[in-house]
């Protein structure tokens, strides 16, 4: 009985194994399809467009130059920005990914002021909507990034922001066009 009981322990277990080695993929892993669709963001563009007043900031007009290639063998995006804006000259970069496992687009940016955020987003046809929480000022904010495709050379773009209430605002809005 013990030997009858011991072979079948056995065979379960290789059969197991078996298994999940078949199930294994083969080298290592490849961007997916969600990873190749951040592929519209590649590039170099122009940004302009107007920051809002707001407790953290002056109104006024701003304008950037942005360059987003792949790296990590097409599994993330590097976006580096230098633009002037309402408080001056300003540098930015992020990275924009996807998280494959919980199913959401990621990004991570920090600029020269100090500033990091990190968001999670999705894709909805062709507006992409990234959200965040982040401290600011001892105060927690929701904010909202949504970018529409108008054509494969620009889209809008709308920076909002959510009061203690839940009214959204918007911080910044405008336009990035594709160089040629």
């Amino acid at each position: 009985m013990k030997t009858r009981l011991l072979t079948i322990g056995l065979l379960t277990l290789f059969a197991a194994a078996s298994t999940a080695l078949a199930e294994a993929p083969a080298g290592p892993p490849k961007p997916g399809p969600e990873h190749k669709r951040l592929g519209y963001f590649a590039g170099k563009w122009t940004a302009e467009g107007e920051q809002k007043a707001n407790p953290f900031g002056p109104a006024g007009k701003f304008t950037s130059k942005d360059h987003c290639e792949w790296i990590m063998d097409g599994f993330f995006l590097k976006c580096s920005s230098e633009g002037k804006g309402p408080l001056g000259a300003m540098k930015g970069l992020g990275l924009m990914g996807y998280d494959a496992e919980n199913k959401v687009y990621t990004y991570y940016g920090v600029d020269s002021r100090g500033m990091g955020v990190p968001g999670t987003g999705s894709l909805e046809g062709k507006t992409w909507t990234y959200t965040s929480t982040m401290k600011m000022k001892d105060k927690t904010i929701n904010s909202r990034y949504v970018v529409t495709e108008v054509s494969p050379t620009e889209y809008s773009f709308k920076w909002e922001m959510a009061d203690e209430k839940g009214n959204w605002m918007t911080m910044a809005e405008g336009k990035e066009t594709k160089a040629k």
